[in-house]
């Protein structure tokens, strides 16, 4: 994990013990620490870079990091069209410019993919975003939640295509779909449970009555 950027935004080089061949989650800016981190993981190749959505604080960093790794990078087709003209969805003045990029392969959930020998479960998680998916790897317990859930907390939808009982929605799937000692890896803030997020998380109070 390594935390980069003005708004503090998680990104996660992912691997199998041993292995040098990794994924990237959400390259969200400092392009060249996290390069630098890949040479001293002795990560020789990225098969690819997830985005789980693309707000710009988790995409800034894609089109210097798939030019220096050559990984293509998967958008969720919902949002391709933010990831190809960034700087006019930008609506936070004093960040950026931040350089665009075309998609090389869309998810919209449901998909599976095998790469750099793990297996990534994509679900379709809308709420902070209009077209936002996590990634999870089942066997090893690991979710990557993007701005879905946090420790304490989940995704503001005060953005465009953001919406409360959509987000709810989507944080009840991953309960339902994952079990609650599933490590999350959220897109801020510190790593946590899905049990835990469930018991505590204030926001989720709607949710613990039925789960």
């Amino acid at each position: 994990m390594f935390t980069v950027g003005p708004v503090q935004e998680n990104c996660y080089v992912v691997r199998a013990k041993g292995s040098d061949r990794a994924v990237i989650v959400d390259p969200g800016d400092e392009a060249e620490r996290i390069l630098d981190a890949l040479r001293q993981l002795e990560v020789k190749t990225v098969e690819a870079i997830l985005l789980t959505h693309t707000h710009f604080d988790h995409v800034g960093a894609v089109a210097p990091v798939a030019r220096a790794t050559g990984a293509p990078v998967y958008c969720p087709e919902l949002e391709t069209q933010i990831l190809a003209d960034i700087n006019t969805y930008m609506r936070f003045p004093g960040f950026g410019p931040f350089e665009s990029y075309d998609a090389d392969h869309t998810v919209a959930g449901g998909e599976t993919l095998t790469l750099a020998g793990l297996e990534l479960e994509v679900m379709f998680v809308p709420g902070h975003s209009p077209g936002h998916v996590s990634y999870a790897i089942r066997d090893a317990g690991a979710l990557f939640s993007g701005d879905v859930l946090f420790q304490g907390s989940v995704g503001r939808v005060d953005l465009p295509g953001g919406d409360w009982p959509t987000l709810l929605a989507s944080i009840d799937s991953l309960l339902r779909a994952y079990p609650p000692e599933t490590t999350v890896y959220p897109g801020h803030m510190g790593i946590t449970t899905l049990g835990a997020e469930r018991d505590s998380n204030p926001f989720l109070r709607e949710l613990a009555h039925h789960s």
